[in-house]
């Protein structure tokens, strides 16, 4: 018998928490939850990364974080949804902010393993522009700043991207894999946990939160 919540794969994990629907009320008790887990004074929060504005014709589709009164918030996650970039349909993003060793982003990657460390490895001994095997990188804005984050290996149905920012892992997940071309845009992510602007506009609960995935 164990009292924490355990993965058959991995062990130990932080359990997640999933609010079944999303609207300002319901992230403004994930933000209250988060915040109230930077006591004492000074310690930092984990961000709550939401891009801000939305893409055009974009909604926040879901919020969810992992921890529990013990360990505290140890990761967050923000889903999206809106039009494909290359047309085709409906796509989802999810962003993710966790501590080493928590492996939530990796769930949604479909990657094994608490770290997206090994896949970044591989990553990082891309051979560069103009060979065959190059993987680019997608650059996005994070709080202002310009933050590269790489290509890491997952299903064919989705494309998986990991950084770093503020110090944590950052992961961008996308539903279909083309979707991931979205990142190649002018994306900024905003801390929802700093402020959360009035005019986000949500939609239908994201089915990658709620166990699609």
């Amino acid at each position: 018998m164990h009292s924490e919540s355990r993965c058959a794969r991995c062990g130990p994990v932080p359990p997640l928490h999933v609010p079944e629907h999303v609207g300002a009320e319901i992230v403004a008790s994930v933000v209250e939850r988060i915040v109230a887990d930077a006591d004492p004074p000074g310690r930092q929060s984990t961000p709550l990364w939401c891009p801000w504005p939305l893409p055009s014709g974009w909604t926040m589709t879901g919020v969810a974080y992992a921890g529990d009164d013990r360990s505290g918030v140890r990761a967050t996650a923000v889903a999206c949804a809106g039009p494909a970039p290359l047309g085709g349909g409906p796509a989802d993003l999810v962003f993710i902010a966790e501590e080493p060793g928590v492996g939530l982003g990796n769930r949604f990657a479909a990657i094994a393993g608490p770290d997206p460390g090994p896949q970044l490895a591989e990553a990082l001994s891309d051979p560069g522009p103009g060979h065959p095997e190059h993987v680019g990188q997608a650059r996005i804005k994070v709080a202002g700043h310009p933050t590269p984050l790489w290509l890491v290996s997952s299903p064919a149905d989705r494309s998986a991207y990991a950084g770093e920012a503020r110090g944590l892992w950052l992961h961008a997940i996308a539903w279909p894999a083309s979707a991931g071309h979205l990142l190649a845009e002018d994306v900024v992510l905003h801390d929802l946990t700093e402020w959360t602007p009035p005019e986000l506009v949500y939609g239908a609960p994201s089915p990658y939160l709620h166990g699609r995935a």
